[in-house]
């Protein structure tokens, strides 16, 4: 890597030793015209994407000591394309998932949709409108386990009801999570997703939100909300900048990534735990 003073986004060399292998194979596995003249270091092209993905700029704000920024796109895509980005990710899950006890395969998961406006490069064709918010854009899909660790998302117009994009990833969900039996939603999702679940094995279950006033945390819901929290200190994702959904779901990989990664090596505080009813055998 070139000797640079670093940015508060970069991969340390322990969150770098976590990733790397999957890179290095990926770079091993390309052949071909133009792969035999390998210049740019892989550790910052990651630097470069999570920079983008920290600080919310556009690709070409990338400061000049970074690799040009068509080169840290196209590795960005590729990434994407080729499902490494998804491996990286899933990797740390499991990794995660590990360090806090759980076995490899969760069998209880959260689902919530989270609506965020688009700017102005999306085409109209790739967004909507959600009557109920009110908002112009796109909305994110997400399954997490009890951890709140992103387990299937989907990226889709506002439009698009969350029942709808619900029986989708769960059927996403069922494909890659079999283990999964128990999924708990909120009240705004309607009837058919509880018998699509069960179509599925996968027990739906709505939890309904209190009468009282005020804010009060929802039983076993809770940790998808703060999932979308950790979302949301990533810029990029305050709003939809991607020109297509599944650049944008590679970019909720990226930003779980850098969350798991820093939390596998110490590099942030913990976050402060809510003690709730979940079993520890749904888990």
């Amino acid at each position: 890597m070139n000797a640079r003073r670093p940015y508060r986004s970069d991969v340390s060399d322990a969150r770098w030793a976590l990733i790397e292998p999957v890179f290095t194979a990926w770079r091993a596995r390309r052949t071909g015209p133009g792969t035999a003249a390998r210049v740019h270091d892989l550790r910052e092209i990651v630097n470069a994407i999570l920079y983008a993905n920290r600080t919310g700029i556009p690709w070409e704000y990338l400061p000049h000591d970074f690799p040009p920024y068509k080169t840290v796109y196209d590795y960005y895509a590729k990434w994407e394309a080729d499902g490494t980005t998804r491996q990286v990710h899933d990797l740390l899950r499991d990794r995660t998932r590990r360090a806090h006890g759980r076995s490899r395969e969760p069998t209880a998961a959260v689902i919530d949709a989270q609506r965020v406006k688009t700017s102005a490069n999306v085409a109209e064709t790739s967004q909507g409108i959600d009557a109920g918010k009110k908002i112009k854009g796109r909305k994110r899909h997400v399954v997490t386990d009890t951890l709140g660790l992103v387990l299937a998302v989907l990226v889709t117009a506002a439009s698009v009801h969350d029942t709808t994009g619900g029986k989708l990833l769960l059927d996403d969900l069922a494909t890659a999570h079999p283990t999964v039996s128990k999924v708990w939603a909120d009240g705004g999702y309607q009837s058919s997703i509880l018998n699509h679940g069960a179509g599925l094995g996968i027990d739906v279950e709505v939890v309904q939100r209190p009468r009282t006033e005020g804010f009060e945390p929802l039983p076993k819901r809770w940790v998808i909300e703060r999932t979308f929290g950790w979302l949301m200190q990533h810029r990029r994702l305050a709003r939809d900048y991607e020109a297509l959904p599944q650049r944008s779901r590679a970019m909720i990989h990226w930003a779980m990534a850098n969350k798991m990664s820093r939390e596998l090596t110490g590099e942030s505080a913990p976050t402060r735990r809510i003690e709730t009813d979940m079993s520890a055998t749904t888990a």
